[in-house]
């Protein structure tokens, strides 16, 4: 069960109105996956105001459903026309309460977290408390791998020991059929003793479990989403022939997915990534289940601003989060970020950003207004 403030720490919150955006941010250089190449990123920005206190969120959908089936499209059009419409106006005492409200709703995790997550930001605040201490967390900095996109295998080469030398403590390489065993060879051959892990973004099935089972021979502390994104039981045969372990990523969006793979082994490593799972309530009961059975997390990233890289940061403080995850600095994605604060690594060690309470940065409102596609307030 997760734990909630005692009654005399649960001051009710009116949420008085919502400023919900649509931003967009070129990313420096195209990130190349199993599934396309993104050269930018457009995102739900949300602001939720009560009196003088703002909570922030941002959406995590895509454009297209190459990751999971909710859109930018779907998840804003469920923000504006039936999640918020349901809380302006009202008052919580708690985001769990607030949840409670987007239960009954099927999916549309993206959306319901976004909202859930900016409330959390308004309540922390409200409390005078960091997100991380309100979430439970007990670090002051956490530590970071990076995701490297698709490339070619020399130009893959130079990206591992640049990133290597910046101290990052885990390196992730994006692999595909057909891009991946000479890639492991050449990285491993070259970096024997480095973190290496793989993400696979669902690109194989199990007809490929021949060359899947070569993954074993390069040391990896995992192979993340091999499979398809909607099936456990295909991984938890594959995980019962691999010596690697299964990582999951899409496949878990709900606490009751996540006790149901670790229940048949298809999966060893869990990545909690807060808006695909509905927001810091359910990313947190994830986080307890996966205690409970001894299974490492660590918090994975989509390309986000500042505002939820630094949602991401405070999430990652938890106990359990026991690996490197991929909130690493904004700088090696964007030119410029909507935040006014810098998030940015140190030997491979992020510090919770600590700007007054929540999640601890501001909104550069400046910069926002000429990257902001919409408007509307409600």
């Amino acid at each position: 069960m997760l734990l909630q403030p005692p009654s005399q720490l649960r001051p009710k919150i009116r949420i008085d109105s919502a400023e919900l955006r649509l931003v967009e941010l070129k990313l420096l250089n195209p990130f190349r996956i199993s599934t396309g190449v993104a050269t930018k990123k457009t995102f739900p920005l949300l602001i939720l105001r009560s009196g003088n206190i703002e909570g922030y969120a941002e959406g995590v959908c895509d454009t297209l459903p190459d990751y999971l089936p909710e859109t930018t499209v779907s998840s804003m059009m469920m923000m504006r026309d039936v999640f918020l419409p349901q809380i302006i106006g009202k008052e919580f005492s708690t985001p769990y309460e607030l949840s409670q409200m987007m239960r009954h709703w099927r999916d549309h995790q993206m959306a319901k977290a976004c909202v859930e997550m900016a409330y959390w930001d308004l309540w922390a605040k409200t409390l005078g408390l960091s997100l991380s201490h309100a979430l439970g967390g007990t670090r002051k900095d956490v530590e970071v791998g990076v995701s490297l996109g698709i490339k070619e295998i020399p130009d893959t080469l130079l990206d591992v020991e640049r990133h290597v030398q910046q101290g990052y403590r885990r390196i992730k390489l994006k692999v595909m059929p057909g891009h991946d065993l000479k890639l492991l060879e050449k990285v491993r051959n070259r970096f024997p003793d480095i973190h290496l892990t793989v993400d696979a973004n669902c690109a194989y099935t199990l007809a490929d479990l021949a060359l899947l089972r070569q993954f074993d021979d390069f040391d990896l502390d995992y192979i993340e989403q091999p499979l398809a994104w909607d099936d456990l039981q295909d991984h938890a045969k594959l995980q019962s022939m691999m010596r690697t372990a299964i990582c999951l990523d899409e496949c878990i969006r709900t606490p009751e997915l996540c006790r149901k793979a670790l229940a048949i082994d298809a999966g060893r490593v869990i990545n909690i990534k807060v808006g695909r799972v509905g927001g810091h309530a359910n990313a947190r009961q994830i986080h307890d289940i996966c205690q409970a059975h001894d299974v490492p997390v660590w918090c994975g990233g989509m390309l986000e601003s500042g505002i939820g890289r630094a949602h991401n940061i405070h999430l990652s403080t938890l106990e359990q989060f026991k690996r490197p995850g991929d909130t690493s600095s904004s700088s090696r994605y964007f030119e410029r970020d909507i935040v006014c604060e810098k998030l940015e690594t140190e030997n491979g060690i992020m510090p919770v950003p600590s700007n007054g309470a929540g999640i601890g940065v501001t909104p550069d409102y400046d910069f926002l207004e000429t990257v902001t596609l919409s408007r509307e307030t409600l």
